[in-house]
């Protein structure tokens, strides 16, 4: 599975609260999630962003609360994959249960900056800055979360399980 799109660029030790405001965590609509998502960090980060776009960042990405609409809320709104430096343990496990796929690559987030266009193979461990001219490589998911990850998330593999459609 393959993900493209262009860049934004993010610092270290981006929380939960700034992903997803806690004004906002009474929405369940996508839609709406989508529209909120980032706000304290850009208020127009919704209007910038073109489905399949990617979040790069520095360490920490997603400490503290462990609310699961912050990972919900840039799956609605189109992103395509994070790249971090790290990311806080929580956030990861939520990103993979929702089916938003999250990799660890600090030699890739050295060298993008804002605006470089990358494309992730998601189960090949490979990340291309397709503006830089450079190759980067992760640990590719282990069986189990590329499944789910391919399901769209949790929902989607217990639902395949059940032998129900989502």
């Amino acid at each position: 599975m393959e993900i493209k799109g262009k860049v934004y660029r993010v610092g270290e030790n981006i929380n939960t609260d700034v992903i997803m405001p806690g004004r906002w965590c009474h929405l369940t609509d996508d839609v709406e999630l989508a529209k909120h998502c980032m706000e304290d960090l850009d208020a127009d980060f919704a209007k910038k962003i073109s489905p399949g776009d990617v979040i790069v960042a520095d360490d920490n990405f997603g400490c503290g609360s462990s609310r699961e609409v912050a990972p919900l809320s840039m799956k609605a709104v189109g992103i395509g994959a994070v790249v971090a430096k790290s990311f806080a343990r929580i956030f990861y496990r939520n990103s993979i249960n929702i089916g938003l796929p999250i990799f660890e690559s600090p030699e890739c987030v050295e060298v993008t900056e804002a605006g470089d266009e990358l494309e992730i193979d998601m189960f090949g461990g490979k990340i291309v800055n397709l503006t830089k001219g450079k190759e980067f490589s992760f640990a590719p998911f282990p069986p189990f979360m590329k499944t789910i990850i391919e399901k769209g998330g949790l929902k989607g593999w217990v639902l395949e399980k059940l032998g129900k459609q989502a």
